[in-house]
């Protein structure tokens, strides 16, 4: 057993000893790959969302110095046709990039890369004849020939130096140069029979090009395949529940909203996983560097970013093209390039068919939050204050407090939003009712009766409050917009969620620019 080749199957052998949701599928993803065009992967997702697990996996899977058998005997993989063929079937290095910026910071870290992994493969191969004036390439070459071997080559956190050192320094060149040496040369398929690469973002781009386009990519906006992989699903999520005796719709609330590719229901397992063992619902993610950089990020003076991020808060979609990002965090030259970081660190989610972002849930929705107070937004800050008497003064059927807090939200926003816009007016409706989200589960646009509430807000379970129904209207009154929700009957789809409803009409008058509201309980 070495420090980097052949480290067996313990680290695994751990999280078997803990809770493990099964997600052995991604073995049988790579199977297919291995010897072929294709044997190059690189699956790129956020924090927390299982990187080292799966890369733990892959290397207790396919090390040959270890028997894994009764690691997997019970796991889907088990019962893939092929399971058995690769088994403990290859001599596996298993690098961790992120042991190595943590103790390496001068430029010569390629260099201290090289040295470490060679020591620790010739002493493995003592029967080799390894030449000194050779790389790391040249003594796996030399191994494959006098064995017959071929490697898989797993390196967790691979971008790690892409997020430690700037672009165009000498440690990113080579660095990209050692990659490229390695796992895009004539003599890479004559030593490894498959390469796994797992980060954060997905191979850096120079100009429009992969510098590594033999690479299969699987990443938060492309997940292809393996997007059941990405995180855990309903299914995963409800079992723990119930093993756990945990309110599922909390968990739904707190870590769900992920769609990742075809998969329309991804939650975050790390904090699905706090949240079963500490049996409490909370934002599980800590203030890591990359939480702080949000503040950086969303405070970037593009035109129409700030629009967005308010949009976004107040559950809203955001327009996003995610083609032109360099996968690099520190080349962020856009909106939508500081939307797709976003999405790739995973506080925003993607919809690829209708090319759209949003706020998964309220763990995310509390650190976008966060994110805004520190860069000062006042106008939205002060929204944010006010929502929670908002909420109540709705409740208490407070019509003249609701439409002064509307108006004081609009006029605040001004500078931002488009005020006689309609789908703006909308968006400052849903930023008012933010602090609603604690206890409701907020729909714009809700399909209803015979046409679409602008705003209809359900409570969540084991919440006793009625449930409210907003229809807004330019230039009428509010008794025009309640007479639409009773006429377009929508309540009715409502009702059997909860039969106890409060309907909210209101209007705003451009001319004026004031704000007029109705409150009326439902009666069936």
């Amino acid at each position: 057993m070495g420090l980097y080749i052949n480290k067996g199957n313990e680290a695994f052998q751990r999280i078997r000893n803990s809770e493990y949701v099964d997600k052995t599928e991604l073995i049988a993803v790579v199977n297919r790959t291995l010897f072929t065009e294709n044997c190059f992967t690189c699956v790129s997702r956020c924090r927390r969302f299982g990187k080292s697990m799966a890369a733990k996996m892959l290397a207790a899977y396919y090390d040959h110095s270890c028997d894994s058998r009764s690691l997997f005997a019970d796991l889907k993989i088990a019962g893939d046709e092929s399971f058995e063929k690769h088994l403990n079937k290859y001599p596996v290095i298993y690098l961790d990039m992120s042991d190595f910026v943590t103790r390496y910071k001068d430029d010569d870290i390629v260099g201290h890369i090289e040295e470490e992994l060679r020591e620790d493969v010739q002493d493995a191969y003592p029967q080799v004849e390894f030449r000194a004036k050779d790389d790391l390439m040249g003594d796996l070459c030399r191994i494959a020939v006098s064995t017959g071997q071929r490697f898989i080559f797993i390196i967790d956190e691979w971008d790690a130096i892409c997020r430690e050192f700037e672009t165009d320094t000498s440690a990113m060149d080579c660095y990209v140069n050692w990659l490229r040496r390695m796992f895009k040369g004539g003599l890479s398929a004559d030593v490894f029979a498959g390469v796994y690469m797992t980060g954060i973002l997905p191979i850096k781009k120079y100009k429009t090009q992969s510098a590594m386009n033999n690479f299969q990519e699987y990443s938060m906006v492309k997940p292809g395949g393996m997007a059941g992989c990405f995180g855990f699903t309903t299914n995963e999520v409800k079992a723990l529940s119930e093993k756990y005796m945990m309110d599922y719709d909390e968990l739904v609330k707190w870590y769900d909203g992920y769609q990742i590719g075809n998969e329309l229901s991804i939650f975050n397992p790390n904090s699905v996983m706090t949240a079963v063992r500490e049996h409490w619902c909370e934002s599980y993610w800590g203030r890591t560097g990359a939480v702080d950089a949000i503040s950086s990020y969303i405070s970037m003076n593009y035109e129409g970013l700030k629009d967005d991020i308010i949009l976004l808060l107040a559950g809203g979609r955001c327009a996003v093209n995610t083609t032109g990002f360099q996968n690099d965090l520190a080349v962020v030259n856009s909106k939508d390039d500081v939307l797709t970081v976003l999405i790739h660190l995973g506080y925003l989610s993607y919809d690829r068919v209708r090319r759209v972002c949003y706020v998964p849930n309220m763990e995310v929705a509390g650190e976008l939050e966060t994110a805004v107070r520190e860069n000062d937004w006042k106008p939205v800050v002060d929204s944010l204050r006010l929502s929670e008497q908002l909420l109540h003064d709705t409740l208490d059927g407070n019509a003249e407090a609701v439409a002064k807090a509307i108006e004081a939200v609009h006029d605040e926003n001004t500078s931002i939003l488009s005020y006689n816009n309609e789908n703006s007016l909308a968006c400052v409706i849903s930023l008012a009712y933010y602090y609603a989200k604690n206890d409701y589960i907020v729909h714009r646009e809700y399909a209803s009766g015979k046409g679409f509430a602008d705003l209809v807000l359900i409570p969540r379970k084991n919440v006793e409050s009625p449930a409210i129904v907003v229809e807004l209207k330019c230039d009428k009154d509010a008794d025009t917009a309640i007479s639409q929700i009773k006429r377009k009957q929508y309540p009715d789809k409502v009702a059997p969620y909860c039969n106890n409803i409060l309907l909210v009409g209101i209007n705003y008058d451009r001319k004026s620019k004031t704000h007029t509201c109705l409150i009326e309980k439902h009666t069936s």
